[in-house]
């Protein structure tokens, strides 16, 4: 597992460059439609999340050392109402807020889960934030990376609220499949000899990932790409 996600690691470094993109078939087909369109939208949200690496790793690294469901769904619940309330209010409001600062945020946010789940934070300042209150926050700031990614979709004012409820609710399903596939690795591999020794290296590599999304998003901010 811990070779899987270097693999997927490696992924995300070489496909970071695209993190802004926005598929063509996507955007053609968004800017040609009007009026209400849930199923469609429902799956574009779907698809969002489940190729959304840097929401994914966030994800993974949250239920890493969760082993009972009500705590999984827990975190998962506090997460998906952070970000679905932000999504909303981020679109509806109008409210544009630079796509390099929010992928730098949702870096950091891999950063310090990693952080956590290794015990950094209690070794270098004597203290670890609420995991729930972190989660809940974060989940806010993924929200605005959704707003962002949907405004520039440029959905067509006429059935607009219907067409973001579709895409909320296809953004859950994604995250419930995906956490769905990551819970049944993380079974398997939990079961593994060799687990703990792994988990922390992966916990590492998580790290590593964080870091080279934020330092992507700022380069990419001062630089003007």
């Amino acid at each position: 597992m811990a070779g899987l996600l270097l693999g997927a690691l490696s992924v995300v470094l070489s496909q970071v460059a695209y993190a802004h993109g926005v598929a063509s078939a996507d955007q053609s087909f968004i800017s040609s439609g009007s009026g209400s369109q849930p199923f469609a939208y429902l799956y574009l949200g779907a698809k969002h999340m489940v190729t959304g690496y840097d929401h994914l790793l966030f994800l993974l690294g949250v239920i890493f050392f969760l082993y009972r469901m009500r705590d999984v769904g827990l975190y998962v619940t506090l997460f998906a109402v952070g970000h679905s309330v932000t999504m909303l209010l981020g679109v509806l409001g109008h409210i544009h807020i630079s796509a390099y600062v929010i992928d730098a945020i949702i870096g950091f946010s891999v950063v310090y889960k990693a952080a956590d789940n290794l015990g950094l934070w209690q070794r270098w300042f004597g203290w670890s934030p609420d995991t729930r209150v972190a989660t809940l926050i974060f989940g806010l700031l993924h929200g605005f990376g959704l707003a962002t990614k949907i405004q520039e979709f440029g959905i067509p004012e006429n059935g607009l609220l219907a067409n973001l409820l579709a895409f909320n609710v296809g953004v859950e399903i994604g995250q419930l499949l995906a956490l769905a596939a990551i819970l049944v690795l993380m079974g398997f591999w939990r079961r593994a000899a060799g687990f703990w020794q792994q988990a922390r290296i992966a916990n590492y590599l998580l790290m590593l990932a964080g870091f080279a999304l934020m330092a992507y998003q700022i380069y990419s901010m001062w630089h003007g790409h």
